[in-house]
Parts: C-alpha cells; structure tokens; sequence
C-alpha cells in the first residue's frame, strides 16, 4: 500500500517549485547565474553572464501595479513582441558542487566498496572521468571500476592496486575542470608474531626498556601495556611511561613490584581492532641492587617537528635513572604558550591549536641528584594554502586584454601554475604568466574556455576556477520599442544600450533626419541623448541605431512630454498634544493621462502601515479629473511621532515630494544628569541641566532620593520650596547623617510630568550626633539575681555615623544615683545586669541612649523594670501514683508555697523500679496543672515518679521519688461460641465466660459493642454476665462484637456477628462466629439465610 503522505509530499515540492519560478521571474538574473554561484567564491554572488537588465533611467516608467488601469500604464509602455531568451538554454562551464575527500578505507569493513564522490553542475550537463596518480580509469578494462554520475566506485578494493591519489575530471562543450587531489588510503591492524619474547632481567634500581615491535598497521595506532592478565593495565608515573611514538614501555627504576609479564595492546584508531603481543617476562637479577645512577633521556621527540597550524602537538621526553629523574620543560629565546598542558607526570608537553608564533625550540631537562641531561628539538608550524584572491567568470569583446590575479597564503609561501580546460598554461605568445597573473592580449574566440589557478606548497594544493567568454554577437535591443514620458521643462534622457560585441558604432536620427548634436540636444559618452528644457515640441519617435561588423539593429523610443504635477501637502505645520489625533492630506494635481501612486514618510523613512497600524492610518480618498488626494490620519499621538511627515506623488513622467511639521506637545523629558555640589550632615546642594519642555513650559521640578533604607524613590523637601521651572539647582533638607543617597530630578509643565532623570553619583551625608533614642525598652525575666533589659535597635538610618553603640542607665527603685553601662554593638537588643544583693523582683528605673564617634545622643523615657523573680525554690509536695489499667498510672501533687519562683508548669520524671532514673523519661504538662497520667507503660510492672515545677527562668527541686505499679493486662482470650436468638428488634445472646490466666487481670465484667453499617453512633452495653439482651432501632444490617473488662483494661474483641434485619423476622441460632464449627446442618441452615459471615459481606 502506498504511504498515504506522498501526495502532500508531491504538493509540497510542487508548490516550492513554482515559488522558486515566481522568484527567480522576479529578478534580471538568469538561471545560469543563478546556478553558477559558487560559496567560496570571494566576488559578487551574481556574475556578469545574466540576462539584459531593464534600462530604467528615471523616465523610464517603472513597473508600478498602480498604473495598470491607464492607457498609458507601465505595463502597456513595452512592447510584448520581443522577450528574453529562454534562460533554461543559456550555456555555461562546469562548476564543482561536491569534489572528492581523502578517505581512510577499513579493510575488514563488511561493505567492500570504496565510494570516490564527484558532482558538477554546468549546462551542457558534465561527464566525468577519474584518474589515479595520474593515470586515467579505464572501467571497461577493469571491472572493479564503475561510474554512477560522477562518482567513482571500486569493488574488492585493496591497498596494492588502488592505494593514491585520486581526482576528477567534469567536462562540457564549454570546457574542462579538475578536481583538487583526494588520497584514499586502507585501515587495517595485522597480527603480533606469535613467536615466544624472551625475557627481560635487570637488577633492582636499574632501568629497562620493554620493546612492543607493532605489527603492520595503517593508520595511526595507540599504545598500552598488560601486565600479567588482562585488563590489568600499566598506570602511567613519574616511573613508567608508554610512548605513542615508538609503543615501548620506559620503566626508569625497577622496583619487586614490577616483576611479572608484560604485554602490548595496540588499537587502530579507526577500526577500533585490537591485538595482543605475546607476554614478555620481566625478572630480577640475585646478584645485587643497582647503586644511584645520573639520568639518562631514553625517548624524546625528533630534532625537527613539522606539523601543521590548528593541530594539537605532543612532544615527549622521558629518561631512565636512579632516583627517578624529574622532567622539566622551557623554550628557547621564548616562553611556553600559556595554552600548553603537561601530561604523565611531564612526560608530555601538549600543545593544542597550534600557530604560527608557537614555532621554536624547545628542550626538556631530566635531573636526579646524581646529574641532568637534556634535549633540544626544534617545532616549525606550516599552513595549507588560503585564498586571498580568486578569478571570476569573465565575459570579454574580442579583441581586449584579460588580466586575471589568484593570490593565496601559506608556509611555505605557495607557487601557482594556469590551467586551461584541464591542461597547463606556458608563456607564449599573447598569453603571459607572472606567478598568480595571467595576461591574454587581445582575446581572441579560441581562448574561450574553463581557466584553473592552483596555488600550491608541499603540503596543499587549492583550485580557482572561472570561465572565459568571448563575445560575438550582432547587436539587439530588448526592449524594443521603449516608451519615455518627460516632464515639461525638466531634461529627459534616451538611453541607448544594445547588446552586442565587439562594440558598436551608434547613430541617432528623428523621423529620417540625422540628429546633430547642439546646446539643447547632447549625445552623451555613454551614447545616451540627452534633451534640455523639454517641450512639447520634442514629442516624437527617436531611433537609435547600432552597428558592427556582424550586423546592425534599430532601437524606436518614443517621446512624451506631460505637464509638471504639483503636490499641496497641508497643513503644513501643526500642534497637537500627547494623545490627541490629526489627519494630513496630501493632493497632488496631474495630467489627466496619468495615473499617480502615494507614498507616506515620516522622517525620510516609509511608513509601515502595517507596523505602525495602531497610530498610523492611510486614507485613500476619490480621484477628481485633473487632481488625487490621500490623507493620513494619526491616532494617540505619542511624544515620538514629532518629526517631518512627507508626502511623495510619482507618476510615470515625474515625482514631487511635500514635507509637513507636526509638533507634539506633551509633558517634559528628563533633565540632564544630576550633580552633588555639596554635601552636609542633612542636606545636598544639586544642579542639573534642563531637559526638553516637549513645547509646553516647565512649571515645576520635585527632587527625589533613594536610600538603602526607603521603599524606592520618595520626594524629599527642597529649599527653595516649590522649586520653580526657570531653575536649574537646588538643596535637598532633613536628610539623615551619614546615609548613602542617589538623588534624580523631575520635571512638570501644564500637559503633565514627565520621566525622571538618571540618578546621580551615590553620595554619603556627612556624621552627626544620633538623635533618635531606642524604643520599647522593656525587661524582666532572667535568672534569681539579674535584672535584663530589652530594646529595639535603632535603625542603621538613624545611627548617624561610625562607632554607634548604647548607654544603659539603671537604678533601684528610691535611689539617686545611676548606673551606666556601655554596650558597643549597635546590633544589641538585650543588657544583662547581675547583683547578689538584691532581692527577686526588685522595682528598677531604667533608660537606654546612644552614642557614636561625635558624642552622646538622647536617651528613651524612664520605664520600671523588675529583677528575675528566679527558678522554683520548693518540690511540689504530697506526691501520690496508683495504677488505672495495665499501661496508666495517676499521679496528683499540690503546689508549693506561693513566693518568688511560682512555677508555670511541672515536670514529671518516670522509670522502672529496677533501672536508673537517668534512662527514665519526662512529661510536662500543658499548663500549670496538678495531676497528670502517665501512658504507655508495662502492665504489671513497678515505676518510681518525681515531680518538680519550672517555669521561664529554670527548673526547681524534684519531690521525693514514689512508686506505684500498673496493673495486669486484660485477657487476651476473647469471648467465644456467640449465641443469639433474634425476635422482631430484641435480640438475646449470650457466649462462653473467658477465663483470665495468672498473668492477667480478673475479668470483672463485658462490654457489647452494637454498631450499625452505614451509621456513624455506636451502642455500648455494659453487663456482669455473659449474657445481655439487645435492641434493635430499626431495620438494616447490624454487626455486633462482644469484649471483656477487666482492672488492667479492656480485653480482645469477639469475632463479628453480622445480622440482617426487619420488622416482624424471628430467627434463632446457637453460633454466630465464623471461626466455630457448625454442630448440625439444620443451623447451618438457618445461618446461611440469616446471619451473613463478615467474609463475604
């Protein structure tokens, strides 16, 4: 079945097509140009092979949809005779859209064929050939060889036969292009030779080198070492190293603890294959340790490292010695690239991104208290060749001097060599070449073609293409005729611009009169005729003749001379106020033949009605015979759309512009920026420059301040006060000391106020004496013997400069003299005073002041304070505990004697007879209650309880300890063999008596539970047998549970009775409990019908 998307995928590309072709339509551009572009291309995207252009000089009529309603529109003032030619058949070189890469082929890969790409575009469209180091591919010769379009497939490929260089070849009739070079090269890692290694032994201390010998490879491969089983792999120190270049293993002190086997894996960096080498053991000698030797450089990078800018470069050097040496790098003459990393212990200098200035030497040092040694190498970075300048496709007369320059960049400094039509270029003749410049005098049709420059170093070769072509042609006007309307009294210009080569001589004649150039009519260079001060006597039919030695052609452009049109753009100045609405018109008087096209501007630029929808309106009003009008209205108007609002009239013989001033008013804009002239403790002197009134005149400035302590700006007082809008300074007043402000200002006329402006520098008012005093100060509390005292802090606002603290004075009730305390922290809340001398609850006279670095500030207003009435003195006293059930015991006190230290609660500490009380546990009551029961405890087990009060300040003296046991736990068998007899709502039952063992409380009675599903109030009956005789309220399902009481608790529920009831139903059973046997079917029975099980219900 097909897929249902591919018809919308057909519209899809379908509808982009023709899109294309409208766009494409669009443009004087032909589709050979368009499909020449090239993106490496350094000139204009558009080349010189496109179509005619339309000669539009300023008479021309332009193609405007508003003048295709008139007999003389635009669209009617060409002829539709003569077209472009077809621009599908316009002819044009080869142009390299794919060229091929080098690629690394895997051998072991499961698809065996090696794909070389090549695409070209060009019209002819190009075929293609290959060649291999030169040599061409002969597909017929060799079946391995296939072409799809331009790419090259070999089947079964293989390094012997195919390995190089490869490039390709496109062609058309118009010329030859080569592809730059593409190296295929094969991925493959062989096999380790299997034969046994022998082993290694030094003695300890000593050096070695294990040798890894790589079997043939290609590309690159990574080196690591195996020791004794894998994948236990040698870590890298500053002891052991493994070479990317050589794959050895450098050990530059043996120790015992390298003893064992060693073996090489080496892994292909494009296949990922991987291979073990056979082990090589490594052994120590018995005859002794090796003594302390001087270091000795066993790896180090070459002599001379090329490499190429923007890789990463890794240079290694690492040595053998006892101790093991250290390695050090520098560059000589120069510092090591701040981009540079060390690896393995500095074993490896990386480089990443290497450029042209990271050139030089370099040398690593390897030393050991027994000596150094070092290396030096030297690092030369080269570049691939860039271009700078690349050739163009030219079109040429015959006859004239081509001079085309490619000019690349690269280290070495590139050569170039020319290339025509895929074959070299010498010196000869009328062809020179100096380097990158080619030169042809007078060219001729045979050097048309596809030129090539190739600049090339050593390491690269780039290609720049471009074709040649000579021009040949008769000449030919398109259009043809033209139609030109001149304004009266303004010149008119005909131009004259066939397509032809070589060049043609040109003629002008009216009627069959050759015209003579004279003041009025001029034959410009260009050969373009130029009329002054038009008349209608110059209306007419011109004809412009062009000729050369392969033909000649007539151009007619014929003449019209229409009155000048004038525009009234009104009113030409107007005021309005923000807010408020105008409506411009713009009438344009014209010749009745012509039609005119309207365009709005606002300060040069066009209006975007569609942007500016909502301010903006154009209102196209009815054409009278001789005159049009448009208006545009402008809605809520804002500040921004004062400005010059122009109106421009175009019709095909001329365009006149009318210019009009709108002036808004609206409230002012921000004034300039704001400056502290001078600062005191409460005021700042401010000036500023004056803003725009927006043309209504400044009333009044406000001066606004920002702290790190106000919500935001707020308006602060001014002197003078108001502020007047003729001034342009003023003081700001009652500032706090020593805050940091930012002050802007605001301006105000009649429309309204405007924005304020940028704030001002961030200023400090100079310190002064604080001058606010602390509030709520307060106090009491505190342990036997202290007087506390409580504040609020003053406000960082208020503090008024450096070294703020507090002074607080306090004195006993009745006495004279004050006490004064300094408490340097302007944080501080809280002052404590301690004297063993006075009794609890002392009456105190307390004030708290301030202070900072420039003196003493006020103090707050004399508040009584008391001393700490202290912890409780006394043990609550008659202390008593029982047992209520098996996990309760009551425990009730009496208060101490009231006094100082009444508590506000009560503790209460509890623990088993047999343990200590400080793994016992404590509750407090909620108030300051006198009884309490304790939860959760051990049935018939024995506590110890003590009770003390406490209240804000600490805890009192515990009460002598009591003792009191829980009682026994109730019984945990529960009733069982329920009868019931059910008769209407009564229903009787009875069960077996439970039996409470030695470790359970006596049974004293049962507790039966009656509940109704679907009700939320239960039924509690309390009776001394096992038997009790039930009422039902009213119809509905029942379930019934019966439990025993006992002094330690309640006991274990019975098993549920589930009764299903109405009025009048009289049923009996002697079993209600699932969990009991049945004793005869008949009651069976009888329960099925009557009593549902719990289970099922």
């Amino acid at each position: 079945m097909g897929s249902p998307w591919k018809p919308f995928l057909l519209l899809s590309v379908i509808s982009g097509l023709s899109d294309f072709a409208r766009a494409v339509a669009a443009r004087p551009i032909s589709y050979a140009a368009v499909l020449r572009m090239k993106p490496d291309s350094s000139s204009s995207v558009l080349n010189s092979r496109g179509r005619p252009q339309h000669y539009s000089s300023g008479l021309v009529t332009p193609d405007w949809p508003a003048f295709s309603s008139h007999p003389l529109s635009a669209l009617s003032l060409h002829s539709s005779q003569e077209d472009y030619r077809s621009e599908e058949s316009e002819e044009f070189g080869p142009v390299f859209i794919q060229e091929p890469d080098d690629v690394i082929f895997p051998l072991d890969s499961d698809e065996k064929k090696v794909v070389m790409h090549c695409e070209a575009r060009g019209n002819p469209p190009p075929t293609y050939s290959w060649y291999i180091n030169g040599t061409q591919v002969d597909s017929e010769a060799d079946y391995r060889y296939t072409f799809i379009d331009g790419n090259l497939i070999i089947s079964n490929a293989s390094e012997i036969t195919d390995y190089g260089k490869y490039q390709c070849k496109a062609e058309n009739s118009i010329g030859i292009v080569l592809s730059r070079d593409a190296l295929l090269q094969f991925a493959y890692l062989g096999a380790f030779s299997t034969k046994a290694r022998g082993g290694v032994s030094v003695r300890e201390g000593q050096g070695v080198v294990l040798m890894c010998t790589p079997p043939p490879h290609s590309p690159e491969i990574i080196y690591s070492w195996v020791f004794n089983e894998f994948p236990s792999f040698v870590a890298e120190d500053s002891r052991r190293f493994i070479s990317q270049d050589t794959g050895n293993l450098y050990i530059s002190k043996v120790q015992p603890s390298d003893v064992g086997s060693y073996i090489c894996l080496v892994k292909n960096t494009v296949t990922n294959a991987r291979v073990l080498s056979p082990p090589t053991p490594l052994t120590l000698k018995t005859d002794g340790v090796m003594g302390e030797y001087e270091p000795k450089i066993e790896v180090h990078f070459p002599t001379s490292v090329l490499v190429a800018k923007g890789v990463t470069v890794r240079l290694e050097c690492f040595a053998l010695g006892n101790p093991v040496p250290t390695i050090t790098w520098r560059k000589i003459n120069g510092n090591i690239p701040k981009k540079a990393r060390l690896r393995k212990s500095q074993a490896v200098l990386e480089i990443p991104n290497i450029q042209l200035e990271d050139s030089g030497t370099y040398e690593c040092k390897a030393e050991n208290p027994r000596g150094s040694t070092a290396f030096k190498g030297h690092l030369q970075v080269y570049t691939l060749p860039q271009w700078v300048r690349m050739i163009n496709d030219t079109q040429m007369d015959s006859g004239e001097k081509l001079q085309w320059e490619c000019k690349a960049i690269g280290r070495p400094r590139p050569t170039y060599r020319w290339l025509r039509n895929g074959l070299p270029l010498t010196s000869q003749g009328r062809l020179e070449i100096v380097n990158g410049e080619l030169t042809i005098h007078k060219v001729q049709q045979a050097d048309s073609g596809m030129y090539q420059c190739v600049a090339e170093n050593k390491y690269a070769a780039i290609y720049s293409n471009a074709e040649l072509q000579i021009l040949a042609s008769a000449p030919i006007f398109l259009p043809n005729p033209i139609r030109v309307i001149a304004t009266l009294g303004k010149d008119v210009s005909l131009d004259c611009k066939p397509k032809a080569s070589p060049k043609p001589r040109i003629t002008w004649k009216r009627g069959d009169r050759r015209i003579i150039p004279n003041k009025r009519i001029m034959l410009l260079r260009n050969n373009t005729l130029k009329i002054v001060n038009s008349s209608r006597a110059d209306e007419g039919n011109y004809v412009c003749r062009a000729e050369n030695q392969l033909g000649s052609a007539e151009m007619t452009a014929i003449l019209w001379v229409k009155e000048a049109m004038r525009v009234v753009l009104s009113p030409s100045r107007v005021e309005v106020t923000v807010g408020e609405s105008v409506v411009l018109s713009c009438k344009a008087t014209h010749d009745t033949s012509l039609d005119v096209a309207f365009q709005w501007f606002f300060n040069q630029k066009p209006i975007n009605f569609q942007y500016d929808g909502g301010h903006f309106e154009y209102i196209q009003t009815v054409r009278a015979r001789q005159s049009s009008t448009v208006d545009l209205m402008i809605r809520n108007i804002l500040l921004k759309h004062a400005g010059k609002y122009g109106c421009r009239a175009q019709t095909s013989a001329d365009t006149v512009f009318a210019e009009a001033e709108l002036l808004v008013r609206g409230p002012p804009g921000p004034p300039g920026v704001v400056i502290v002239e001078e600062i005191t403790d409460t005021t700042a002197t401010l000036s500023w420059t004056r803003g725009v009134d927006n043309h209504s005149p400044i009333s009044t400035y406000n001066i606004q301040a920002r702290s790190p302590f106000s919500l935001g700006w707020q308006t602060v007082k001014t002197d003078p006060e108001p502020v007047t809008g003729d001034m342009e300074s003023a003081m700001a007043v009652e500032l706090n000391p020593w805050v940091e402000y930012e002050f802007r200002v605001v301006a105000t006329n009649a429309i309204g106020t405007g924005d304020p402006s940028a704030p001002s520098r961030g200023v400090r008012t100079k310190e002064a004496v604080p001058s606010v005093a602390p509030s709520n100060v307060s106090g009491g509390n505190g342990r036997r013997h202290e007087l506390v005292i409580s504040w609020e802090p003053v406000s960082e606002e208020f503090q008024n400069g450096e070294g703020f603290g507090y002074i607080v004075a306090f004195r006993a009730n009745g006495t004279r003299g004050w006490k004064e305390k300094m408490v340097t922290s302007a944080d501080s809340t809280m002052y404590k005073y301690r004297d063993e001398t006075f009794p609890p609850l002392t009456p105190f006279e307390v004030k708290v002041g301030v202070y900072n670095n420039k003196g003493d500030g006020p103090f707050s207003k004399v508040v009584i304070i008391h001393s700490a009435e202290g912890e409780p003195r006394e043990a609550p006293s008659d202390v008593k505990a029982y047992g209520i059930s098996s996990s309760e015991i009551r425990v009730t006190w009496k208060s101490p004697t009231p006094g100082p230290g009444k508590p506000r609660g009560y503790e209460v500490s509890y623990w088993k007879d047999m343990e200590l009380e400080e793994s016992g546990k404590k509750q407090q009551t909620v108030k300051n209650e006198t009884s309490m029961v304790l939860t959760g405890l051990e049935g018939n087990s024995v506590y110890a309880i003590t009770v003390k009060g406490f209240n804000s300040i600490g805890q009192g003296p515990g009460s002598t300890a009591v003792t009191a046991k829980t009682r026994k736990p109730p019984p945990a068998q529960p009733p069982a063999n329920l009868h019931w007899l059910q008769e209407g709502n009564n229903v009787s039952l009875s069960w077996d008596p439970v039996k409470a063992k030695d470790n359970e409380s006596d049974v004293i009675g049962y507790m039966v539970l009656l509940k109704q599903e679907g009700r939320g109030h239960n039924q509690v009956t309390r009776t001394i047998n096992p038997s009790t005789m039930l009422s039902l309220p009213e119809g509905g399902t029942y379930v019934i549970e019966v439990r025993a009481l006992s002094e330690g608790g309640e006991g274990a529920f019975s098993s549920q009775v589930r009764l299903v009831t109405s009025s009048g139903v009289r049923a009996k059973s002697n079993q209600c409990s699932v969990h009991c046997l049945p004793r005869s079917l008949t009651w069976t029975a009888i329960l099925l019908v009557l009593l549902v099980p719990s289970a099922s219900w």
